[in-house]
């Protein structure tokens, strides 16, 4: 099988800052490259590609950073299809895999070890009518077992925003079988508004703060 050759923004370790690993030292490759144009993007530097390299290249230097966790990000990583090699090769080193994906794309044909993390974007976002929402149908259909390797993030900057996550979580309940996560855009919407939102709706959801930026808010990448 040839290798394929992946565009790649940068390859660093961090603390893993969102999703129900939040917290866990973590190896993150973020791939290069990404046709959407989100409001509140703050990763436009992955639009650029640093360095070309062979899948056994990432993975070498993935494995260097010696952590038990290993995320897939960008960007958009499923914009590559060489992607898909990569993330097999990397759940065969043992490590627990993480993709972190827009949600634009589906998620169908993935290996089934990959720990799927998919946005759900909102009106604010500029792009909610880009939704794939078969990655919803994807988690329903999913075996009980399987559904525990999908995530869905809703990022709310008002109070619309959160309406719509709302509706749309009683029109399609992921809470009863999938992890559900809910943060804020910084700056736009205070966490402690949306706390109390989503108390006062009884949602079943995980409210995360984005815990790299409070680590390193200087950063504006590698974190």
């Amino acid at each position: 099988m040839n290798e394929a050759l992946l565009k790649i923004s940068e390859i660093f370790r961090s603390i893993q800052g969102e999703s129900s690993y939040a917290g866990w030292p973590c190896a993150f490759i973020r791939l290069a490259g990404c046709s959407h144009n989100c409001r509140y993007c703050d990763s436009l530097y992955a639009r650029n590609t640093e360095e070309r390299l062979t899948t056994r290249e990432v993975v070498s230097r993935a494995l260097a950073l010696k952590t038990e966790i290993i995320e897939i990000t960008g960007g958009e990583p499923l914009e590559q299809p060489g992607v898909h090699q990569l993330m097999t090769e990397l759940c065969n080193t043992g490590r627990k895999v993480l993709l972190e994906t827009g949600g634009f794309i589906p998620v169908a044909g993935i290996d089934p070890r990959v720990h799927k993390i998919i946005d759900l974007k909102p009106p604010s976002s500029g792009e909610s009518g880009k939704n794939c929402m078969e990655n919803i149908t994807l988690a329903f259909k999913a075996g009980k077992e399987l559904q525990k390797s999908f995530e869905f993030k809703m990022v709310v900057a008002d109070r619309n925003d959160y309406l719509w996550s709302r509706d749309l979580l009683r029109m399609h309940p992921l809470q009863k079988s999938c992890t559900v996560l809910m943060g804020v855009v910084a700056g736009e919407l205070a966490p402690a508004q949306l706390a109390d939102w989503i108390l006062e709706d009884g949602l079943r959801v995980r409210m995360q703060l984005q815990l790299h930026k409070l680590l390193w808010p200087e950063r504006t990448r590698g974190a």
